[in-house]
């Protein structure tokens, strides 16, 4: 039995039972990052071994007294490294933080703590979160757990692929444009962004502020909803995040009811793989079958989606990643005797090439002369894509497509061709653009045995139809056999 392939729903069944203890399944997941990480590279920085069983041993001791434990009580969780952890380095995967103790903590990490979850590690990253593939690191590039050979998505590659890779039983990440969602199906693993302010962002290194957002890599649906009630919740640290009463995820994942679900044409044009299609057309029969209605629906904006947030993200980016200067903290280049120089080389040498990039793209986009023809018009278009959601969701509970117009490419192959980079994430910016909940599931595989997600998207807060829908939907694909690695 090897503990580190089980969900947490799993284990903490056996932990329950007394079959099994917080120690063994540390030791367990250990033994798989020793296994696995040399070729997969999913991590940036490990916690202590010694360190990391003394405490899954206070967490058993706790049990073992009969006091109360959490909820996560000494399950493993791995953390993207663009979100503070007090005293564990915390790097944006960027030459500029490369050496960043934060004084303090992520709220999301306070509360993991507070559940008596355990902090494994950082995982690896696009830099500053500005990628689809995880190969913009500045310290290594992470691989798919499937097939070594391809990329495992990106930005939060590395979170997906250590819990493709059994290398952690629940992972964070963080989520501007799909960087959840995407990497999660590319590795064949649950990945949730909530509502935009459902989570707070309090320790989360600024891309996008009006796109980011914290959320779950998973193995199942479930242990999705387990850890969302864990992270979820008002924290008046963030003011963007709503103070509105959490549910209870986990129950909510067994209610049961017809839903009525939008498929939206343009999803499915010009572009789109046909094993992908295929995977999420069997995905839709599944749930037609299991009684639910499935419409065919347009969204006529979605052509200027990807224009809009790239925009929107590399203006935001332009004024968030001022602050890197060399002045206040990261780095700052060596032996520069004036201030513009030094301001100059530090940005130039600390930043990557995406990030220089996109820092640009903003910079032209927010100035004086530019700002009406693109900032402000891509503020308009953003307005009538939510507009086409809202018009959707009064009619249909969720709205149904693929994550990725293609399942994973190779290491290498996208990467000196930005505009098609950019393109791959047509299906994902949406949401965050719109800021509704949306998960992707497994839902399939290539004929070259990688993994096909589907994303589901709900409207603001309705997380638990969400989840349940997800949760219908693995289970019908299981049952199905599609879930089933040719």
């Amino acid at each position: 039995m090897n503990l580190a392939e089980m969900t947490a729903m799993q284990l903490k069944e056996l932990l329950a039972k007394g079959q099994t203890s917080c120690r063994e399944i540390m030791e367990s997941v250990l033994d798989e990052i020793n296994r696995r990480e040399p070729e997969v590279q999913a991590f940036i920085s490990i916690r202590d071994r010694e360190e990391l069983l003394a405490e899954a041993e206070a967490v058993d001791q706790r049990r073992q007294k009969g006091e109360a434990v959490g909820v996560l009580a000494g399950l493993p969780v791995a953390i993207k490294d663009n979100i503070c952890t007090k005293g564990i380095p915390t790097t944006c995967a960027s030459r500029m933080l490369a050496n960043f103790v934060p004084p303090y903590e992520a709220t999301i990490v306070e509360r993991i703590r507070a559940a008596d979850g355990i902090i494994l590690g950082k995982t690896n990253m696009d830099e500053f979160a500005m990628g689809s593939s995880t190969e913009n690191s500045a310290m290594k590039i992470t691989r798919n757990p499937h097939n070594p050979e391809y990329v495992p998505g990106g930005t939060s590659g590395g979170s997906a692929a250590a819990v493709a890779a059994n290398e952690t039983i629940l992972a964070i990440g963080s989520d501007t444009g799909g960087s959840i969602r995407q990497p999660a199906a590319f590795c064949g693993v649950v990945g949730m962004k909530p509502t935009y302010g459902r989570v707070s962002r309090y320790g989360l290194i600024a891309y996008g502020s009006s796109l980011d957002q914290i959320g779950t890599i998973t193995k199942d649906v479930q242990d999705t909803a387990l850890l969302l009630s864990v992270i979820a919740g008002h924290d008046p640290k963030d003011s963007t995040c709503i103070n509105a009463e959490v549910p209870d995820y986990l129950q909510e994942t067994k209610t049961t009811k017809p839903l009525r679900i939008g498929v939206p044409k343009e999803y499915f044009g010009p572009g789109l793989d046909e094993e992908v299609r295929k995977s999420v057309e069997n995905a839709i029969e599944l749930l037609k079958e299991d009684g639910h209605t499935l419409d065919s629906i347009s969204l006529p904006h979605t052509e200027y989606a990807v224009p809009a947030y790239y925009i929107i993200a590399c203006a935001e980016a332009s004024s968030n990643l001022a602050r890197y200067d060399g002045c206040q903290y990261g780095f700052r280049s060596p032996g520069d005797d004036n201030i513009i120089d030094m301001f100059t080389h530090t940005r130039t040498q600390g930043f990557g090439e995406e990030v220089k990039r996109r820092i640009m793209l903003g910079t032209y986009a927010l100035s004086a002369g530019y700002y009406d023809a693109y900032y402000l018009k891509a503020a308009r278009v953003r307005t009538l894509i939510a507009r086409d959601f809202k018009a959707a969701f009064e009619s249909y509970d969720l709205v149904l497509h693929p994550i990725a117009p293609t399942p994973a490419f190779k290491i290498g192959e996208n990467i000196d061709d930005p505009l098609k980079m950019y393109l791959g994430d047509i299906y994902s910016v949406i949401a965050n653009l719109v800021g509704i909940p949306a998960i992707t599931v497994p839902c399939g595989w290539t004929s070259n045995h990688l993994p096909i997600g589907v994303q589901l998207a709900a409207k603001p807060l309705d997380e638990p139809t969400l989840l349940s829908a997800a949760y219908r939907l693995e289970s019908l694909l299981h049952k199905s056999g599609l879930l089933t690695r040719p």
